[in-house]
């Protein structure tokens, strides 16, 4: 483990890192879909929103002349387009909201909120998500989650893997990159951030993607610090 001594603001990855988005979106779309006597392979088409999500991402990030589009509506984008190709018909604008909403009702893995409220003694913990505000916020009253504030890419109107979200960050906490430490289930967000001088944590989440993973099963990278859970975490930056 390097030295960290200099950090002190912890800043999250959350889809996939602090919350399990596939199996919560399965579990909401399929009660979704029992209540409005909706038939459909819900599984599927979470994936399936899922894959949409950096693509969607790209689009704006390669098109900055567009403007900045928030995730909200990517989501809604996206789930436009996947229950015409699935052929779920019959949904309304309201329907079709709701379910875009199950976005902002995620539950966290076990040990986050535990291990954040950990971490939350010692250090600043904020989420740097992709997520919009709103939704990271409706996140975290429904999960439980002890941020201390809320960054969002909404905020620089630049999706990560852009420089500006991640010195953004920094730059909002009035600290040098090397007094943040970015935390993720991702080899690739904290390679971004690594370049860009920010400590790293990583947290494996090896069933994010359910039997569909294929990445991210282990530390790839030069890491700051390599840890089992968020406890795990807490635990060795001194909480």
């Amino acid at each position: 483990m390097s030295d960290i001594s200099a950090v002190k603001a912890l800043v999250f990855d959350v889809f996939g890192t602090v919350v399990d988005w596939r199996s919560s979106l399965i579990a909401d779309c399929t009660s979704f879909g029992k209540a409005r006597g909706v038939t459909a392979d819900w599984t599927a088409l979470v994936d399936a929103w899922r894959q949409a999500y950096m693509p969607s991402m790209d689009v704006v990030r390669h098109h900055p002349e567009c403007g900045f589009v928030k995730l909200d509506t990517l989501h809604r984008q996206s789930l436009d387009v996947l229950v015409a190709k699935f052929g779920i018909n019959g949904l309304s604008d309201d329907d079709l909201h709701h379910m875009t909403l199950g976005w902002h009702r995620l539950h966290p893995w076990a040990d986050s909120v535990s291990g954040l409220t950990k971490l939350k003694t010692k250090y600043i913990i904020s989420p740097l998500s992709n997520g919009n505000v709103a939704l990271l916020t409706n996140m975290a009253k429904f999960a439980g989650l002890p941020w201390d504030l809320i960054m969002s890419a909404e905020l620089f109107e630049h999706y990560k893997p852009d420089p500006q979200a991640y010195l953004g960050a920094a730059a909002l906490l009035n600290l040098k990159p090397a007094e943040v430490m970015m935390v993720a289930a991702h080899n690739s967000d904290l390679d971004a951030a690594h370049k860009l001088g920010l400590k790293t944590a990583f947290v494996p989440r090896v069933t994010e993607y359910g039997p569909h993973q294929n990445r991210d099963f282990k530390a790839e990278g030069p890491w700051d610090v390599v840890a089992d859970d968020f406890n795990d975490l807490a635990k060795r930056m001194g909480c």
